[in-house]
């Protein structure tokens, strides 16, 4: 995920349910850049949630309603004041998802937010919300600007000290890009889970790690899994390992 900071354009998009924490993990990211690279950054926010001091970069929050009256809007003015990078905190229709895409795929980093559970459902939300006719040009326009979607998803710690987030990461290689454009979104589960050396990870596969340090719950961990019978098989009675440490939401 570290790498992410890295990428020269493109889109990344971070996913879950509400008070799953991708606010904060945005603000983790756009935090990182900000340490390390010099750049320009603007961000379009509903509501503002965190103030972020300039460091090496220049960042300007703004926030809808009272800079601007709709993220689409916002969009509009921000692509003619040419950022570097864009975070924009909710694709949340038509209009405002076609300008992001257009964002990045004109050379700006952009990162996003969607209220979904991970990658597959991620770009079947985006592209469904096109009509049928304009369907397959998104497909080839997400398939060349998409770069990561990174869905989370907050399990009760078993301390009882709070939540921790078990976390899926899709990369997108050139057999992400494929399955998007030819539309064989549903084997895009099968590259997350054969990918782990790339730096992919399943749900489960997240679910199980976390389960083994100690965080979770042997039932919740079951339950919630993509796939309960094999989660249920896979996971020893008791976790293997101790905690040793809170994990973050996201790290970067």
């Amino acid at each position: 995920v570290h790498d992410l900071i890295d990428l020269p354009r493109g889109l990344v998009l971070v996913t879950g349910h509400t008070g799953s924490g991708k606010s904060t993990s945005l603000a983790a990211l756009i935090g990182s850049i900000n340490k390390k690279y010099g750049k320009r950054i603007i961000t379009l926010e509903d509501p503002i949630e965190y103030l972020l001091e300039n460091n090496r970069s220049m960042i300007e929050q703004r926030e809808i309603g009272s800079d601007c009256p709709t993220f689409a809007s916002g969009l509009k003015h921000v692509l003619r004041q040419d950022p570097d990078i864009i975070m924009v905190g909710e694709m949340r229709d038509l209009e405002t998802t076609s300008f992001t895409i257009t964002a990045a795929e004109t050379g700006h980093l952009v990162f996003s937010t969607l209220h979904t559970i991970n990658a597959s459902q991620t770009i079947e939300r985006i592209i469904d919300i096109y009509p049928a006719a304009q369907q397959n040009q998104i497909r080839a326009m997400l398939a060349g600007t998409l770069q990561a979607v990174i869905s989370q998803t907050l399990f009760k710690r078993v301390d009882k000290s709070g939540m921790v987030p078990c976390i899926e990461i899709l990369l997108c290689t050139s057999a992400t890009r494929n399955c998007i454009r030819e539309n064989r979104v549903y084997e895009i589960p099968n590259i997350i889970e054969t990918s782990r050396r790339l730096g992919m990870q399943s749900l489960d596969n997240s679910i199980a790690d976390v389960y083994n340090k100690g965080y979770i719950d042997r039932e919740e961990a079951v339950a919630r899994s993509t796939n309960p019978g094999k989660m249920d098989k896979m996971l020893p009675a008791r976790p293997s390992l101790e905690v040793t440490h809170k994990p973050s939401l996201l790290k970067v």
